[in-house]
């Protein structure tokens, strides 16, 4: 039986539906910096182990659960606390309040980057210095229309159906994205100077292996670039046809998130260093740090344009999943029908998000949301179904659509490795300000 809101047609639009989400901005304005910073080369180690490690038992585990509930998140939490805690069907809320709280930030966000679009077609991001142009967007409702168009896009896309749109948008948006950043990091090779940039990325510094901050950021990186939130991928996982292999799935999203992040990097780091620029991370990498290298480039209005319409279509993927998980639960909890839900989901995410499109203001809110409610959601989602649910039970979802049975250390692996990690990224992420 299928879910209300339908069913992805095929693997492709699964994957291709759930990298959208997976990759954003931390795969644009972190890992770029990350990489060079703590060893080059030698910080794919420790990040492709937290990748795959993260990928198998993690992303699986939210895709079966949502696959086996045939709900998305408030549903899964039921299922998984069934007949034991009346409390524990409601933890449920606190990944939910996740996906809306990155959603009302990221929305601004994402707001900055469409004024940004329109700012190198029509050549204005360029007619000033880019941090004046930046902060003329980033004061207390200095972003309104931009904010407005996303959040009203992102709506329209959802509106009108569920899985069928959801799989649209993302066949058409996540392709050009890796075309539109492969043509980036082709033209930024034939730059003078960039080869610092790759020395940078590539040269191994192999001392920064047993640096232990190393191997803290890069689990960081891994764990949010997956989008492991307790919520979000549970709600594509409940779309997900039963034929359909989990484990493949979860492995090819991270494949092609972590082919995402190295397109950043490579798009983006030569080019900061062949025009002598301090490479840095963050808004001020993607907003000032970037529209200043493209002013100086020949053509650089075209590819201002193609950069930051990349980064807008993987902002709107991102967005919809968090969207959807929202909705998807307002559907499930208070019997609302789909369009409603949608304009309550937008509603209040504009509404809440215009108070906080100040520069500041929306960094201590995504601080504060994905440095306490997003990781103790992924620890609550984590030990809810290897634990609660028990791995017996979570094992037969994950076997069907598998020609094999379930490896025999996958759920050693995955109660006494994964499980404990999220809790250990939970924990460091509050010591350190943030790891992901």
């Amino acid at each position: 039986m299928n879910h209300k809101n339908g069913s992805f047609t095929n693997s492709l639009g699964f994957v291709l539906a759930c990298v959208g989400s997976a990759v954003g901005l931390g795969n644009i304005w972190m890992f770029p910096y990350r990489l060079g910073q703590y060893g080059g080369s030698a910080f794919m180690i420790p990040y492709l182990f937290f990748i795959a490690l993260f990928g198998l038992t993690g992303l699986s585990a939210e895709f079966a659960i949502g696959r086996r509930a045939k709900t998305g998140t408030l549903g899964s939490y039921e299922l998984c606390w069934e007949g034991k805690s009346k409390i524990g069907q409601k933890i449920g809320y606190i990944p939910l309040l996740g996906s809306l709280g990155i959603a009302i930030g990221y929305s601004i966000i994402i707001g900055w980057v469409l004024r940004s679009v329109f700012g190198s077609i029509t050549s204005g991001i360029f007619s000033v210095d880019s941090a004046e142009y930046f902060s003329q967007v980033t004061g207390n409702f200095g972003s309104l229309p931009w904010h407005f168009a996303v959040v009203a896009v992102t709506v329209i896309i959802l509106i009108t159906g569920s899985t069928t749109q959801i799989e649209k948008a993302n066949k058409i948006m996540m392709p050009i994205f890796y075309v539109l950043f492969a043509i980036l990091a082709i033209r930024v090779a034939f730059l003078s100077g960039a080869s610092e940039g790759y020395k940078f990325l590539l040269v191994p510094r192999w001392e920064q292996l047993g640096n232990i901050n190393t191997w803290i950021m890069a689990m960081g990186q891994a764990f949010f670039s997956l989008s492991i939130t307790g919520s979000g991928m549970i709600v594509y996982g409940s779309y997900l046809d039963k034929s359909e292999n989990i484990l493949g799935a979860s492995i090819q999203t991270a494949v092609f998130d972590t082919m995402a992040a190295l397109l950043s990097a490579f798009a983006i780091m030569p080019a900061v260093f062949a025009f002598g620029i301090e490479p840095g991370s963050g808004p001020s990498l993607m907003f000032i740090t970037i529209p200043h290298i493209f002013k100086q480039m020949p053509a650089g209005q075209l590819f201002s344009a193609i950069f930051f319409i990349s980064v807008l279509f993987a902002g709107i993927t991102s967005l919809m999943n968090m969207f959807e998980a929202v909705i998807e639960s307002l559907q499930h909890k208070f019997s609302l029908n789909r369009k409603l839900a949608v304009a309550i989901c937008g509603a209040v995410c504009f509404a809440v998000g215009v108070f906080l499109e100040g520069e500041t203001a929306v960094g201590n809110w995504m601080d504060f949301i994905t440095i306490i409610i997003v990781p103790f959601g992924a620890v609550l989602g984590a030990v809810s179904i290897y634990y609660v649910f028990g791995y017996k039970n979570i094992k037969k979802e994950l076997e069907q659509g598998r020609e094999k049975k379930m490896p025999l250390w996958f759920g050693p692996l995955a109660k006494y490795v994964y499980v404990p990690l999220t809790v250990i990224v939970f924990v460091l992420g509050i010591a350190f300000g943030g790891i992901g």
